[in-house]
């Protein structure tokens, strides 16, 4: 596989050159300055092409290109948006730009409770706490009828365990990590100039109104469809995202949450160029997904890696695991032995030491996944290795 890095344009405290010392061969950017729904022009495209290649590396995969709002609930613009899209496409594939991750993903692109949860060895992951979701949901949003899409043992955690100490300040924090860091530096709805994130939030959930998961299905469909001429074209592979967590959130639906999902979207849509980004991570957040399974299953359609693992609790809490989970490892002996080439990003390390004051975003420290990256680098090594020695007995 292809060692690449999720990198946030020149701005970005970790350097290009940084990146190219510890092994990293291809970069995963976006326009983070072209507002949702504009069209990438190709001379932007071509500069930030010319500036990631400059510094010795190659502009691997964008991540990402967003998919409008619109686009997904299926707007009156929603027609205009993907004209715009399939621009954007065009002017990445004249730059020979060939691989778009994107998501469907409604409001939220990713959900997590606590950014800084301390690990035994005083490292610190993201995590996600089934109850303070739930308290958020019903007692900071108010959506109307959200104790009904939690069973019994999470509204009891919610009232005993979390009212309890939910001070404003960690009502604020609660709503920062949901709906704000998380979301700001992917080109997200909210972001941290927002007075009233809540109330703006909530007027986000109101497009979705009477939008169901087949409704969001045709609209993917839809847009999948309309696109696919211009992936052909120009031999684009997108890949969508696995919805992150994989299950319905907020009275939101989702669709890209496991095998029955995956294989409806792929089967709706033939065409090659409509794939997978592989993200172990956001698919081992539901412990019904048997994830080196789903990475063998699909690996023909995959054109794109996330490598990242989680621990699912039994109360439904989940939190990132080490890059040297034996399930991980699994997933990328299959990758690095059935899609040789693919690129491939390690994601959602450990915030180490060093790293606590440089202000990165949640999720993508320096040092923890220049970490994960010398674990992930010394598996694909040691399959390699593997393959020569048996191909050597034979």
């Amino acid at each position: 596989m292809e060692k690449t890095w999720r990198w946030f344009g020149p701005e970005d405290p970790i350097t290009l050159d940084m990146l190219r010392q510890i092994g990293v061969e291809g970069i995963v950017t976006s326009l983070h300055h072209v507002p949702n729904g504009a069209v990438w022009s190709y001379d932007e495209v071509k500069k930030m092409k010319d500036y990631i290649e400059d510094h010795g590396l190659r502009w691997s995969v964008v991540e990402s290109l967003p998919v409008s709002e619109s686009i997904k609930y299926g707007g009156e613009d929603r027609d205009k948006l993907i004209e715009n899209y399939k621009e954007s496409l065009a002017n990445l594939g004249k730059n020979g730009v060939k691989t778009v991750c994107y998501n469907f993903m409604p409001v939220l692109d990713w959900a997590r409770t606590d950014l800084d949860y301390p690990n035994p060895d005083g490292t610190t992951n993201l995590y996600f706490n089934r109850a303070e979701f739930a308290y958020f949901d019903i007692e900071i949003l108010k959506r109307p009828g959200a104790e009904k899409d939690y069973d019994d043992e999470t509204l009891r955690r919610m009232r005993e365990e979390v009212a309890p100490r939910m001070s404003e300040e960690a009502r604020r924090r609660l709503v920062e990590n949901i709906i704000v860091k998380t979301q700001g530096f992917v080109n997200g709805n909210i972001t941290e100039s927002d007075l009233n994130p809540v109330e703006k939030f909530r007027s986000l959930l109101k497009l979705y109104k009477g939008v169901d998961a087949e409704k969001l299905r045709e609209n993917m469909v839809y847009f999948l469809n309309a696109i696919m001429p211009v992936c052909d074209e120009y031999d684009i592979n997108m890949c969508v995202h696995p919805d992150d967590p994989p299950m319905p959130i907020l009275g939101l639906p989702r669709i890209v949450t496991g095998d029955a999902d995956i294989n409806a979207f792929l089967d709706a849509v033939p065409n090659p160029h409509n794939g997978l980004t592989f993200c172990a991570g956001s698919l081992s957040g539901s412990a019904a997904n048997d994830v080196p399974e789903l990475a063998r299953k699909y690996a023909d359609r995959t054109h794109f890696v996330h490598a990242r693992i989680c621990n699912v609790m039994p109360n439904g809490d989940f939190k990132e695991s080490t890059h040297l989970d034996p399930r991980l490892i699994d997933v990328i002996r299959t990758f690095e032995t059935q899609r040789p080439g693919v690129p491939m990003r390690v994601d959602h390390a450990p915030l180490m030491l060093g790293d606590e004051k440089m202000g990165y975003n949640a999720g993508y420290s320096f040092h923890g996944r220049m970490l994960a990256l010398g674990m992930v680098s010394g598996i694909m090594a040691t399959v390699n290795a593997d393959s020569k020695t048996a191909k050597t007995e034979k």
